[in-house]
C-alpha cells in the first residue's frame, strides 16, 4: 500500500461494528483500531452481569482479532484509550491489561465516560504498527 492509500480491516473473528464505523482501518504503515467492548463475536452479546476483569479480557481479546485481521498484534500497539464507565473499576483493568501488553507498554490514555455501548463497562481502542499484510 502506498502512502495516502488506506484500507478497511473487516474479521468475523472480533464483533461486527454496531454502527457506521469500520473495525479498524490500515494506513501509512499503521492501524487504527475503532473501541472494543466485550461482544461476543460468535453472538454478537455483551454480558452486562460479566465482571469488568470479563469485560475487559473479552474487549482485548477482540481487539487482538481486530490486529491480527490487519497483520500487526499487541506487541505492535503504539498507543490505546481506556474507557471506563466507573473509576473504581482502574485497578481491576490494570490487571486484565498488564497481562496483555507484557513488553514496553503502548503509551495510553483512560477515560471515564458516563456509558457505553450495550451497557459494557470497559473499551479500548488501539493505533499499532502493521508488519505484514492482513
Amino acid at each position: 500500500m502506498s502512502n495516502g492509500e488506506r484500507s478497511v480491516v473487516q474479521t468475523s473473528a472480533a464483533p461486527a461494528a454496531i454502527g457506521p464505523y469500520s473495525q479498524a482501518i490500515v494506513a501509512n504503515g499503521f492501524v487504527f483500531c475503532s473501541g472494543q467492548i466485550a461482544i461476543d463475536p460468535a453472538t454478537g452479546v455483551l454480558d452486562t452481569t460479566a465482571s469488568v476483569e470479563a469485560q475487559c479480557e473479552r474487549a482485548l481479546d477482540n481487539l487482538e482479532a481486530v490486529l491480527k485481521a490487519a497483520g500487526s498484534s499487541l506487541g505492535d500497539v503504539v498507543r490505546t484509550t481506556i474507557f471506563l464507565v466507573d473509576m473504581a473499576d482502574f485497578s481491576a483493568v490494570n490487571a486484565v491489561y498488564g497481562r496483555y501488553f507484557t513488553g514496553a507498554a503502548p503509551a495510553r490514555a483512560t477515560v471515564a465516560v458516563s456509558a457505553l455501548p450495550k451497557g459494557g463497562r470497559v473499551e479500548i481502542d488501539a493505533v499499532a504498527l502493521v508488519r505484514r499484510a492482513g
